[in-house]
């Protein structure tokens, strides 16, 4: 019976009883018919893996984004310093190898991805600035790392914010993505605690005819001016370079991710009409097109007016105040997952965007596009920032290797 998975034992009763003919059958019956079928092939979306060693960047930064995610900081326990993290990244690393292959732990697996492949799974570990004090490497922290300045529509709450280490987990079965989630936290054994846990999800594979950019939760397409991998500078913008950058060699390969929990003001948005929140945007609803014409990948003209003279796409438009070219260049590789939290008590909804982008500097990437957008995007008004992250993330591990030990060790 173990070697049987529910969904197929179930479909093998289903099919029986739609015909009439388990008037009368046993359980065992059932079982028997079952077994005898040969075992049926993994879907697409069940049997695709992501490496978790052999590549210069860790998975889950230029990995397609999955529909279903969790982000998780620990906090090292008290006594805990270098040694207890090294040996909780081996740990963690070792467990995540093997999840992401779609493999068991060990004899402590819980079973809760049993029966599933790897789905997507991509684990993502990153060091928080108060990282380095609890182990002494300060000399180690990257300037980069200096906290993110205030923006005046923070609203953030420290409990849910920063983190001496950060997980980001992504999968395309939520089992999966549980399962990892649980082993990882059992993994933290006494080395380390959960300080705060925020769940995501995203459009699933397959649910559109064809592939598309991703809608958040006010309905509109979302990171249309995503970099792409194939752009000249990508790497350039996105990745730490193995030399020449000023930043410590263990982060080479490595990039940054800034974390913030965006609350959507969703009643209020949802009042505005469909011309308005396109205003607000800079882009049609239907099919993120510019509001100066053309299709979602057509570049958006900021200077093209309308007959009335005005701007096509308004002054305070999100899509024009977050444009590179309005930021001297600087982009972001977004890669969120939105969220819902249940209602409030004022019987709002608690949902909105697990905002992740990530960037080689940060210092180059979110804080100049924030500050800009902090100080006049229409957007503003219907959203807010109420918890934030800053996070290394070191390049990907060789075979053998565990994520940081070129820190830890070094």
């Amino acid at each position: 019976m173990s070697d049987i998975s529910r969904r197929r034992l179930l479909g093998t009763a289903g099919a029986v009883g739609a015909g009439g003919l388990v008037i009368g059958a046993t359980a065992s019956g059932i079982v028997a018919a079952a077994e005898s079928d040969p075992p049926a092939a993994l879907t697409s979306l069940g049997s695709t893996g992501v490496a978790f060693t052999g590549g210069a960047h860790q998975a889950g930064i230029t990995t397609p984004a999955q529909s279903t995610g969790h982000l998780v900081a620990f906090d090292l326990a008290p006594g805990a310093g270098r040694t207890q993290a090294a040996a909780l990244l081996r740990r963690w690393s070792a467990s995540a190898a093997k999840m992401m292959a779609g493999e068991p732990v060990g004899d402590a697996d819980t079973d809760i991805a049993l029966d599933a492949g790897p789905s997507s799974l991509s684990v993502t570990f990153g060091f928080g600035h108060s990282f380095f004090d609890r182990t002494q490497l300060t000399a180690q922290r990257p300037s980069q790392l200096d906290p993110l300045p205030d923006f005046s529509g923070d609203r953030l709450d420290a409990k849910r914010s920063g983190g001496d280490l950060w997980v980001q987990i992504g999968a395309d079965d939520a089992l999966v993505a549980f399962h990892a989630l649980r082993q990882l936290q059992k993994d933290a054994g006494s080395a380390a605690r959960v300080r705060w846990q925020m769940n995501g999800f995203n459009r699933a594979p397959g649910a559109t005819a064809s592939p598309m950019t991703a809608r958040n939760l006010m309905g509109q397409i979302d990171g249309t001016g995503n970099p792409k991998e194939s752009d000249k500078d990508f790497d350039e913008r996105i990745f730490v370079p193995a030399s020449g950058s000023g930043q410590p060699a263990w982060m080479a390969g490595g990039s940054y991710a800034v974390v913030r929990r965006i609350r959507m003001l969703l009643d209020s948005w949802e009042q505005l009409s469909l011309h308005r929140q396109e205003q607000v945007i800079g882009r049609r609803k239907k099919d993120g097109a510019p509001l100066s014409g053309g299709t979602e990948t057509t570049e958006m003209d900021l200077d093209k007016l309308g007959a009335d003279g005005k701007q096509l796409v308004p002054a305070d438009a999100h899509a024009r105040i977050s444009a590179p070219e309005q930021n001297g260049g600087a982009a972001l590789l977004r890669r969120p997952f939105s969220y819902h939290d249940g209602i409030s008590a004022d019987g709002t909804p608690d949902a909105g965007l697990l905002f992740v982008c990530w960037q080689a500097d940060p210092l180059k990437g979110f804080v100049p596009v924030q500050r800009k957008l902090d100080r006049g995007d229409a957007l503003s008004a219907f959203i807010r920032h109420e918890s934030s992250g800053l996070f290394a993330v070191p390049g990907g591990p060789k075979a053998g290797e565990y994520v940081g030990q070129r820190l830890l060790e070094a």
